[in-house]
């Protein structure tokens, strides 16, 4: 063994050992859609006192958490997102109406002079209704929920309950001057009045007692707030004032509910996809790559190890979206074993090499294929990182992840130990003297694909068409995250139809509302609807046959949020095809690199007019598949034009059409190869996996086909025709 074999050896024996020692010390962090949950983003806005910026966002921050840690919630995660947005998650509330109405309400407590009655003309001041509904005219706010120290409900002196108050620091001097001023008036007077407004509603509008000096006002820095509160409710104020009045106001703009009994379902459909998939994409290269195709399948192992130590040692929240993009990603592993193992079995044939040298020129010569099909990939998980939103963000982790691993375990492990076994191993059985099935087929048949070029953009251009029509005539179905609303999920005991549904969910009061039959349930989806009417689409589905009826999932986006989502998606395409063209004009030719980049825009086309067509939704998960899609037939591209480049190089004189019709011959197998691999994962998933997993395996699919094909049949004839 050559020392540089056995340093890739023990560098790959270190990793493995500090993988499993990962694994076994740190647990896994389960997102919301896996363990169950609700998760609350919250947007702030600009208030009367302060405006909304990423310092009052922290304080909100702070003071939110301070107010779930009061509701006795576990393990609660309260972050900063941006400079205006606050996600909270709250693990295990599958019920989160009272939580959002705690968490949700701005608590804008602020105690202000009353400037006099209200007349029927618009004075242009704050006018509101008080306690008995007078309407008063208030003047600027005095002082703040910010400078009360602290509030406890507590028994009234005259009966029911008060809260009781004491201020803090320059609350005060400016409790005393607001009540010194008050106490100028004459009894009776409306200006002789404080009154304490809450959101909007004024709490109470009480006269400053006669006891109160003019000009000095109440100097003990103590209130009390009585009206007519119950127990609860008294508790309740004094609960959000005591956790702190928020600097600015705040408002829901998405929440999400998730069943934990849905989450282990997803965990489970997902193990299953993934046990099967690796076992029958591990088969598969044993089959057709012998002992090499073996030694791949166990670093295939290694690679799902040290992949999953790796997102445990970055702390990374393995998400639904993030366990298809883990699983995806173990297809997509094979990639690379599979372009070194063809170039092997190339130098193989030509007769002058051993098995070992031609496994070790095979890698270096198959490096830059795939270091630039790999960093595609990478750009576009990148993109979801930074462009995406929730859940998807967790598929660009887990994709970015498994790339790098991938490369890992390809270039060292899986090279080390090829390479060391290949030493004593008989041609027969190394899987690399054999030139396999598809290249003997084309070795045959030596097809001249750019001869009939142009008739393959004329099939690619008709193609586009029929997408195009799909997308006219059809529409697209977009869900909840980009359109706005509110999407529930729920299980039924007993199967229930789609016509069903529909009529059942219209009789609750939502006859627009867009009603999918799934596997084991129904899926709702309409604006913005109250809690009261869910309620009644529940009780209108058991009626109608669903027998108990549970809810599963619970969405809920606003229509600036999902505009702005709308927005994040079509600039994260632009940016995917921009980015994309750069690379390879920088790596390749620039008429290389446009072809690509027609090629890809021709791949997200089909697989938007196929979706159309189905009728499948169109939503984040479906950004996440598209934008993997982009990756995956740039990396196609990139295989061929590289085989390109390294001909163009070795015939000068040859004619480019005829080299790159002999390119795309020499990298089908591995295209075919490579395909097949994360086929095998992508079946397993759209048949195994739950629901939500299924459109993405089935985006995917559609992506590995028209990708595959329009590597060979569109980016390769493109180039020759800009070349000419």
């Amino acid at each position: 063994m050559s020392r540089a074999n056995a340093a890739r050896a023990i560098l790959a024996l270190v990793v493995l050992v500090v993988s499993g020692w990962l694994i076994a010390v740190r647990p896994v962090r389960l997102g919301l859609d896996l363990r169950g949950g609700t998760q609350i983003v919250l947007q702030t806005k600009d208030g009367e006192l302060a405006k909304a910026n990423a310092q009052t966002t922290d304080q909100a921050v702070e003071v939110l958490r301070r107010r779930v840690d009061a509701l006795g919630l576990s393990e609660p995660t309260l972050t900063r997102a941006g400079d205006r947005r606050i996600i909270v998650e709250l693990p295990g509330v599958g019920e989160p109406r009272e939580a959002a109405e705690v968490i949700g309400r701005t608590a804008q407590l602020t105690f202000r002079p009353v400037l006099g009655l209200a007349s029927t003309q618009d004075a242009g001041e704050l006018v509101l209704p008080d306690e008995r509904g007078e309407r008063l005219r208030l003047g600027p706010a005095a002082l703040a929920g910010q400078q009360v120290e602290g509030a406890e409900a507590a028994p009234g002196q005259v009966g029911g309950w008060e809260i009781r108050l004491a201020f803090r620091d320059a609350g005060v001097g400016a409790w005393a001057k607001l009540t010194g001023t008050a106490a100028c008036a004459p009894q009776g007077d409306p200006t002789r009045r404080v009154a304490v407004v809450l959101d909007q509603q004024v709490l109470v509008s009480a006269e400053v007692s006669a006891d109160t000096p003019c000009e000095v006002g109440n100097t003990a820095g103590t209130a009390r707030i009585t009206g007519q509160f119950t127990g609860e409710e008294a508790k309740e104020l004094a609960l959000l004032i005591q956790a702190g009045a928020l600097p600015v106001p705040v408002e829901i703009i998405e929440q999400r509910t998730v069943g934990p009994t849905l989450g282990q379902a997803a965990i489970d459909a997902s193990a299953r996809a993934a046990i099967l998939g690796v076992l029958a994409t591990a088969v598969f290269v044993i089959a057709v790559y012998r002992l090499v195709g073996a030694l791949a399948a166990a670093a295939l192992g290694a690679y799902g190890l040290i992949s999953y130590a790796t997102l445990l040692a970055l702390g990374a929240t393995l998400t639904l979206p993030g366990l298809a993009g883990f699983v995806l990603a173990i297809g997509m592993a094979m990639d690379a074993n599979v372009l070194a193992f063809e170039r092997a079995r190339e130098e193989f044939a030509t007769g002058r090499r051993s098995l070992g040298t031609a496994m070790r020129v095979g890698f270096a010569r198959a490096r830059s294929a795939i270091v630039d099909s790999n960093v595609t990939t990478l750009l576009a998980a990148a993109l979801l990182f930074f462009l995406a939103s929730g859940p998807v963000r967790g598929f660009g982790v887990t994709l970015t992840v498994g790339v790098l691993v991938s490369l890992f375990t390809a270039l060292v492990l899986t090279r080390a130990l090829a390479e060391g076994a290949l030493r004593r191993a008989r041609p027969r059985w190394s899987g690399i003297a054999h030139s396999g099935w598809v290249r003997r087929a084309i070795a045959r048949r030596n097809p001249d694909l750019m001869g009939r070029r142009r008739r393959w953009l004329v099939v690619s251009a008709v193609a586009v068409a029929l997408a195009v029509t799909g997308i006219a005539v059809r529409g697209l179905n977009v869900g909840v995250e980009f359109s706005g609303g509110r999407l529930v999920t729920y299980s039924t005991s007993s199967p229930l139809s789609a016509d069903a549904a529909r009529a059942a969910v219209a009789d609750a009061g939502l006859p627009r509302a867009v009603v999918t039959s799934l596997s084991d349930g129904i899926s709702v989806r309409a604006g913005r609807f109250d809690d009261q009417t869910e309620t009644r689409v529940r009780q209108e589905l058991a009626q109608a046959g669903g027998g108990d009826v549970q809810r599963q999932r619970d969405e809920s986006i606003g229509p600036s949020l999902g505009a702005e989502l709308r927005r994040k998606a079509v600039l994260a395409l632009l940016v995917a095809l921009g980015v994309q063209l750069v690379y390879l004009a920088v790596r390749f030719r620039w008429r290389w690199g446009v072809s690509a980049v027609v090629a890809m825009g021709h791949d997200v086309v089909l697989l938007v007019g196929a979706f159309a067509w189905l009728g499948r939704p169109v939503d984040g998960v479906f950004l996440a598949a598209l934008l993997t899609v982009i990756g995956y037939s740039v990396n196609d591209s990139v295989v061929v034009f590289d085989r390109i480049r390294e001909l163009v190089r070795a015939r000068k004189r040859t004619p480019f059409a005829a080299v790159a019709n002999q390119a795309c011959l020499q990298t089908i197998p591995r295209t075919v190869n490579t395909g097949l691999g994360a086929v095998f994962v992508l079946v397993a998933l759209a048949s195994l996996g739950a629901d939500s997993l299924v459109d993405f395996a089935l985006a995917l699919l559609i992506g590995v086909g028209v990708g595959t094909y329009s590597s060979v049949f569109v980016a390769t004839p493109l180039a020759v025709e800009l070349s000419r």
